[in-house]
This record gives C-alpha cells, structure tokens and sequence, in this order.
C-alpha cells in the first residue's frame, strides 16, 4: 500500500523538498492513516508536518472527544496541533455541503498565511467512486466525472486516492493503530451515505464486483482529458472573453461557430470566472446558455446557480446574481476642463482638455468648439428621453434609437456616459459631439474628449 500511495505522490507532484505539510485529522480511519503514512514517508521529501483538526460542533461530547484524540495523538509523534471550531447547527439546509465549506476555510487559513505549503487530506479511491457516481447521477458532464482533484490549485493533495477505505482499516488493524467512529457516517439520511451503504454495494453484488475501481478508472480518464481541456479552454477563453469584473462576456455567434464540445466548456468556464466555483451547475445550465446563444439575432434572459446570464443582439454577458433589489448607478458630475472623472462600472474615465489652435494645435471637427458651449457642462449617464443631433446627422435622434442602430447591448446603456450644457446634449459616448456645438474652421479653442481605459495597480 505504502508503494502505491508513493506512486501517487510522485505521479502527481504533491510534495517538494522540505514543505511544510498540514494533515487534516478528524480521528476517522482515513485521517489517521494519512498521518501514519506521512509519518513515515516524510523523509522521503524533508517534510515538516503538522496537524489540522476542525470541530464542527454537531455531535456534543463526540466531537470534543475527536478533537481530544487528534491533539492526543499529535503530542505522541511530537507535531503541533492546530485546532479550531466551526459554528455549524444540525438545522443547515445542506449540512453535508456547510461542513465541507467550513473545513475548507479552516484550511485555507493555514495556506493563505503561509503556515503551511500543503494541506494533505485523507480522500480513499472509495471516495472517488463515491464522488462519480453521485455526480453522474447528478448529470455531471466530464468535468464533473474527473470527480476528487490529488491537486489542487490552492494547496490541497490527496495521497490516499490509490487505495481503498478497507486498505485503509486492514493498514491500521495490522498496526494496532485506534481511531475513531463518527456515528453519522451510517445516517442514511445523507446522500453520500445512501451511496455508500446501499447504491454502491448493490452495484457490486448484482452488477459489477469490481464498480469501485471502474469508477475511479472514470475519475482518472476524466481527470487527464480535463487537464487537456483546460489548458486549451485557458487559450480560447483568452481569444473569445471579454472579462469586466465581476462579468464575462462573448459573441454569441462565435459561440455558435464552435463545436459543441468547445462550446460547453467556455461556457463552463465562462460560468466558473463569473461565481468562482461549478457548485450547483449541471449538463441542463449549460445546455440552457448555448440554447441562448443558438438564434443568429435575438435576447433574452436566464437565471442558472448564481448567475444572471443576459443576451441582447450579439452578445451574451454573465454576472453574478444580484443581491436585493437591484440599484441604479447614478452619475452626475461637473465638468472641469482640464479634468477628468471616473465613469462607473466601465473601467474607464473620460479626459476633458482644452486647447488652443494658436498653440499649434490643428483642431478636428470631433472635437467641441469651447468658446460656444453652454455652461456649466455636467458629466451624467444616458437618461430615457435623451436625444440631440450628432455630428453629421440631418435631424435629432434619440439616443436610444441609436443604441438600437449600433446593436450596443442592453447592460451597457445604463452606465452610458453623455456630456450636457444646460438642457442641450453636446457630446455622448461613440455618438460624438452635437452638430450645434462642433469644432469648425473657425474654432479658436477646442474641448477635447477622450476615453481611456483605467490601468489598476
């Protein structure tokens, strides 16, 4: 067992010369078994570990006495012990998922601060069946079926998915090795446990003697296609997004351009960048925004776990869910040239200069004739109703009218940044200056207008 378990760790690259390892120890078979094992691999690679026991509070003295055990433990091999306390009740909607959570931020403490390199944790090959049968059922697509990571991004290994939960209790038995039972482990009221106890030992009895190694085999597969998958999604998500914190946004027809294969997993990218995480993100979500994307003009509006997905004319744009009512940014400014104001949820502000032609400046008829603008100017945000006549125009339009000619979608209007004097319009974004108040020939001192990007340190 010893051989397969180091097998995995250097498959996977999970430890470098002399980290600092924090293994997570609830006192279940696993946990304690990942300890012994680190114990004595550990100077293989120099590793200095410590131990990691969260109590999450659900089981009265049960839990105290876990910790009591794990800290026990800890001082016999002589490592520190570093234990804290979540604030769960058994009245969670979805305690298994809260628990989860909880224990991730616990461990995720000890790895932002640097205390530790690397958090092992004690998921079995068991786990990993269990993982993908619950996620296929789910309607997991193959991102789902790579199931348990052994790596992840932040800092988390997994040495023990080689082997199986009964390896583990025969490792230990054979070692006189206690640990501790936790009751709701045999609770069928949870999900995990149905698999645990009656989905998956059916399977093997009627089925499939061998369905917990097939499962893992999946998990493998999916893993290494995923691994691909990622490195080129990374590429084409470059090519095809266009990221405004918190949103993404893409072309629907380039969407529709692609592949279906490709297509999914921008768009689960796409879904990820926007909520940070797939929680709760199934094969119908995804199924559901390329469906969007699928007429060649149109709108329309979704909702999946976490995400506002919004179509209008050729692009499609993803944010998170809104809080509480929805709120309106309203912007309105003096204009002082020269000056400039930061426009809000644009990433960009708008430069106001004023120059003179006699100082070499040639002049262009973009730009507005000075000495003729009504003041005091204001820097505001496109309201209904808003209309004048931009350079070149025969007549007045409304602004809208021409958000409509220049398909400009539905979520980039309202943050439209327009200049006015008085009760006259004189400049807007993309539209120009008003025709009334242009740059001419005869302009001896102009207001230029530009808008730059914002660069964030």
């Amino acid at each position: 067992m010893l051989d397969r378990i180091v097998e995995t760790i250097t498959r996977y690259a999970m430890f470098q010369p002399g980290q600092r390892v924090g293994v997570a120890v609830s006192g279940g078979a696993d946990s304690v078994c990942l300890l012994h094992v680190l114990l004595d691999l550990a100077p293989r690679w120099s590793l200095r570990l410590s131990v990691l026991h969260l109590d999450h509070q659900l089981r009265g003295e049960e839990s105290r006495e876990d910790a009591r055990f794990v800290a026990e433990m800890a001082r016999q091999f002589g490592l520190q012990c570093h234990s804290g306390q979540a604030r769960l009740t058994s009245c969670e909607g979805n305690l298994e998922q809260a628990a989860r959570d909880a224990r991730q931020a616990f461990f995720l403490q000890f790895l932002e601060s640097g205390a530790v390199d690397r958090v092992a944790l004690g998921h079995t090959r068991s786990d990993q069946a269990e993982t993908v049968l619950f996620r296929f059922l789910r309607g997991s697509g193959t991102a789902g079926l790579a199931g348990i990571h052994p790596v992840s991004p932040r800092g988390f290994v997994r040495p023990l998915l080689a082997v199986t939960r009964d390896q583990v209790e025969d490792y230990l038995r054979k070692r006189g090795v206690p640990w501790r039972d936790d009751a709701t482990n045999a609770s069928l009221e949870f999900a995990r446990n149905r698999i645990r106890h009656d989905l998956l030992p059916g399977l093997v009895r009627d089925w499939n003697p061998a369905v917990v190694a097939t499962l893992a085999q999946t998990a493998d597969w999916a893993f290494e296609e995923e691994r691909y998958w990622e490195a080129e999604v990374a590429r084409l998500a470059g090519l095809y997004f266009t990221v405004r914190p918190p949103a993404v946004q893409f072309r629907a027809d380039h969407l529709r351009s692609l592949p279906a294969a490709v297509a999914r997993r921008l768009i689960r990218k796409a879904i990820q960048l926007t909520k940070g995480d797939m929680r709760g993100v199934d094969f119908c979500h995804v199924d559901a925004v390329a469906a969007l994307a699928g007429p060649a003009d149109g709108s329309g509006r979704l909702q999946i776990p976490g995400v506002d997905v919004f179509r209008s004319f050729d692009w499609i744009r993803m944010a998170p869910l809104r809080q509480g009512p929805p709120g309106g940014r309203l912007l309105s400014v003096p204009v002082e040239a020269p000056g400039s104001a930061r426009l809000p949820g644009a990433g960009s502000t708008l430069e106001f200069e004023v120059l003179r032609r006699d100082s070499g400046y040639t002049g262009s008829m973009r730009h507005l004739d000075w000495e003729r603008l009504p003041v005091p100017l204001e820097l505001r945000n496109w309201r209904p109703g808003d209309q004048y006549r931009p350079l070149g125009s025969a007549h007045e339009v409304k602004i809208k009218t021409l958000f409509q000619e220049a398909r400009i979608p539905l979520w980039e209007r309202r943050d439209w940044p327009v200049v006015a004097g008085g009760d006259s319009i004189i400049w807007s974004r993309r539209f120009g200056p008003s025709s009334e108040y242009a740059a001419s020939e005869a302009t001896r001192v102009f207001l230029v207008i530009r808008e730059i990007d914002n660069i964030e340190s």
